[in-house]
């Protein structure tokens, strides 16, 4: 995971903790597992997706009513992704990122999880955060991004305002001892 540091120079990501789906020769991919989308419910999300009907009594089970729609980063915004425990997967559509934690973009695991179908764990998140090739790397040299090990907890906890000290402590780090300058030793 990516923890941004209090420099990071761009406000789309200050106080960002990002989980890193891909990372290649040809850049990465990642979602920001900590910051809502503003006021949208997942209900209103199944409307305008018009998998249910406007209007239409929309009966959602207890971990879709309390999901929240999160910004997954500023990278076509009007995509949704879903971070997900790998107890839901679908062979065409879920990305593995690791033993525990899938990636999938489709209507059907929104319809899952609004049936109660859907993963133990989910995460929705519209957009998402990219780098180019090296820009990452660049970015981890130039002091704007720490990391620590991913894990359920820290991806998936609902209350979000927490997963910046949550990332942060698990490295032991106290965010209020961070210095704004960058040095090299």
């Amino acid at each position: 995971m990516l923890i941004a540091m209090p420099n990071i120079g761009d406000p789309r990501f200050e106080r960002s903790v990002i989980y890193l789906c891909a990372h290649s020769a040809e850049g990465a991919m990642g979602i920001v597992v900590n910051k809502t989308a503003g006021d949208i419910s997942f209900a209103d999300l199944l409307e305008r997706l018009e998998i249910v009907a406007t209007g239409d009594k929309i009966e959602l089970s207890s971990q879709a009513m309390n999901m929240p729609v999160q910004m997954g980063g500023p990278v076509e915004t009007g995509r949704g992704f879903v971070l997900h425990t790998s107890d839901y997967f679908s062979s065409d559509c879920t990305l593995p990122i690791d033993d525990g934690v899938g990636l999938t973009a489709t209507i059907e695991v929104l319809r899952a999880i609004a049936s109660d179908q859907g993963p133990r764990q989910a995460l929705l998140a519209l957009g998402y955060s990219g780098w180019g090739p090296g820009q990452l790397e660049s970015e981890i040299q130039s002091n704007g991004w720490l990391h620590c090990k991913a894990d359920e907890a820290l991806i998936f906890t609902s209350d979000l305002e927490a997963k910046y000290e949550m990332a942060m402590s698990r490295i032991g780090v106290d965010p209020a001892l961070l210095s704004m300058d960058a040095g090299h030793a």
